[in-house]
């Protein structure tokens, strides 16, 4: 496509002489060659920018380093890269309304307008679906559960008994929502089941990404709040609340009980203990262990964690303790003293 085209779709402002410049495809800083577009948004990727081969970038209207490549102002570059890849890229995998004749459907279930139901899906008794849903193959829908409209299951998504879904959850491969908590008492010299009666409320807008699991409350609810993202591989325990529009990326676990805040960022591997609350706004760094509770805005480092302030002061002094060790060591040595 000619360069022109691509700035009227964004919004950019384009000099004459590089109205009529081909781009034949999109690519990352990294990867782009002559005739790609690419993107540039974090300070932190400048040295690779730099380095870019491709014929235009898209950059904050801020900018003014000079680079190879040409590049053109928008007020945000990832989001106006993200509304011209349609234009290079095939188009989404389609749907059609229609239940696949493998599917086992309860008759007491409700299937609202237009949905569209895969080979072997299995929904049980009372299960409510709303308008315009997409179940792919193999995903199972339990007694009494609720999904709002558009919400999209890929396969092999387990719902069980009781849960309910917002409009627009997006549930991918391999999640299980609705498991039992992990909950035992100690008997007897034997574990004894506690059991696990309540439910999972998932709220609209929430995404959850492949083999991640949210467990059923003992009692009352496991609540994921509205516009919350999770990445792949998370575990979220009974009851644990995790307020709206979070962020939660890959191995992230959370034991029981735990509320989280609103706008809460846990980076990989992140570990936070049970019956803790993380105020608003927290960001806890990657492979981090939390195991008190932490106000908001407070950003937490380390196992187990703290400000990222002092994670910083403390490090180095770590990191020198076996010599800090040697001299006090050589030091005794030297002046020996009376136990």
């Amino acid at each position: 496509m000619r360069l022109r085209e691509l700035a009227e779709r964004i919004n950019a402002q384009l000099a004459p002489e590089s109205q009529d410049l081909d781009i034949t495809g999109l690519a990352s800083l990294a990867d782009a060659n002559t005739g790609d577009l690419s993107f540039y948004g974090n300070p932190k990727y400048l040295t690779a920018l730099r380095k870019c081969r491709a014929s235009v970038v898209l950059v904050p209207t801020s900018f003014n380093e000079p680079v190879g490549p040409l590049c053109l102002g928008v007020d945000h570059p990832a989001e106006a890269f993200a509304a011209l890849l349609p234009l290079f890229t095939p188009p989404p995998i389609s749907h059609a309304p229609g239940v696949h004749p493998t599917a086992l459907i309860d008759p007491t279930a409700i299937l609202g307008e237009s949905c569209s139901i895969g080979a072997y899906v299995v929904i049980q008794k009372n299960a409510r679906l709303g308008a315009r849903c997409i179940v792919e193959a193999g995903s199972f829908i339990g007694e009494e559960s609720t999904l709002g409209d558009d919400c999209h299951l890929y396969p092999h998504v387990s719902i069980r008994e009781r849960c309910t879904m917002g409009d627009r959850v997006i549930l991918h491969n391999g999640v299980v929502i609705g498991a039992e908590g992990f909950g035992y008492e100690l008997s007897e010299g034997r574990h004894k089941k506690i059991p696990q009666t309540g439910t999972v409320q998932i709220d609209s807008d929430v995404e959850i990404g492949a083999n991640s699991t949210i467990d059923r409350a003992r009692f009352g609810r496991t609540w994921i709040q509205e516009g919350t993202k999770i990445d792949n591989l998370v575990q979220i325990g009974h009851n644990v609340t995790i307020g709206r529009h979070c962020i939660l990326c890959a191995q992230v676990g959370i034991s029981g009980s735990t509320r989280v805040g609103d706008y809460v960022t846990l980076a990989g591997k992140v570990g936070l203990s049970g019956h803790i609350e993380v105020g608003d706004k927290v960001i806890v760094g990657a492979m981090s262990g939390l195991s008190k509770s932490v106000p908001p805005n407070s950003v937490m480092f380390g196992a187990p964690a703290q400000p990222l302030r002092d994670f910083k002061e403390n490090y180095p002094l770590l990191k020198n303790i076996r010599k800090l060790y040697n001299r006090v060591k050589a030091l005794e040595l030297k002046s020996p003293h009376e136990d």
